[in-house]
C-alpha cells in the first residue's frame, strides 16, 4: 500500500472508523456494515507497483480499467490534429492511480470545470470535468485526459509542469468511477481491443513505427 496514495483517502477512513465505533453501541451488523465500508475503502485506495517494457517504442496504459472505445478524434487542446483516442472507464474494483504511458518531461497540464456524466457515456469526454495532460520526449508527445464519472468528483495532480517522468511512473488519480483517455498518432500501431481490460503502467496499448 503506497502511503502517498492511502493519504488521499484519510477523511473517508476516519469517518467510516467512527461510524463503525458509534454503530457498535447499536448493533453488530453496523459494525460490521461500516467496518466492510473502511475496508473497501482501503481496497479501493490500493496502489501496487508496476514494472513497465523497457521497449521505447511501446506506449502503455494510462490507467487500470476497460478499454470502452478505440476512435480517431480531433484533439483540440495540445495537438490540434487528429488522433486515435483510446478510451478506458475505470470502475469502482479498479486501481485509479493514473501513469505515464511513456518517458517524458510534462509540458501541459489543464483542468476543465464541467458536468459529472456516466463515465461510460460518449459525450462525457466532451461534457464532464477534465485535466487534460501531456507528456513529450524527442520521439512523440503523447496527451492522457482524466475525466470525472458520475461517482468520481476529484482528480487529484501529483506532477507539475515541467516535471521530467519515466514511463509507468505516476502522476495523479481521479477517485472512484472515471474514465481516463489517451490520444496516439495514427500511425501508431494498436495492440489492445474493445473491451480488453487493462494495468496502467504495464500493459502495452500501442507501439510506435521505427
Amino acid at each position: 500500500m503506497r502511503l502517498k496514495t492511502l493519504l488521499e483517502a484519510w477523511w473517508i477512513l476516519l469517518f467510516f472508523a467512527l461510524l463503525a465505533v458509534a454503530g457498535a453501541a447499536f448493533s453488530a451488523w453496523l459494525w460490521w456494515f461500516f467496518l466492510l465500508l473502511f475496508l473497501f475503502t482501503v481496497a479501493f485506495f490500493r496502489d501496487p507497483e508496476r514494472t513497465p517494457p523497457p521497449d521505447p517504442s511501446v506506449i502503455v496504459a494510462p490507467a487500470d480499467g476497460t478499454v470502452m472505445d478505440i476512435v480517431e478524434s480531433d484533439e483540440n487542446q495540445v495537438l490540434k490534429k487528429r488522433t486515435r483516442r483510446v478510451g478506458i472507464f475505470l470502475s469502482i474494483f479498479d486501481v485509479h492511480t493514473n501513469r505515464a504511458p511513456i518517458d517524458g518531461r510534462v509540458i501541459y497540464r489543464q483542468h476543465q470545470a464541467g458536468l459529472c456524466l456516466d463515465a461510460r457515456r460518449a459525450d462525457c469526454s466532451e461534457k464532464n470535468e477534465s485535466m487534460t495532460w501531456a507528456f513529450e520526449n524527442p520521439r512523440v508527445t503523447i496527451v492522457v485526459r482524466q475525466i470525472t464519472g458520475a461517482i468520481a468528483r476529484r482528480i487529484v495532480a501529483w506532477s507539475q509542469m515541467g516535471d521530467e517522468l519515466k514511463k509507468g511512473e505516476r502522476f495523479g488519480m481521479i477517485r472512484f468511477g472515471s474514465r481516463t483517455e489517451l490520444y496516439l498518432p495514427l500511425n501508431a500501431e494498436v495492440l489492445v481491443k474493445t473491451g480488453d481490460h487493462v494495468l496502467g503502467g504495464s500493459t502495452i496499448i500501442a507501439r510506435l513505427p521505427d
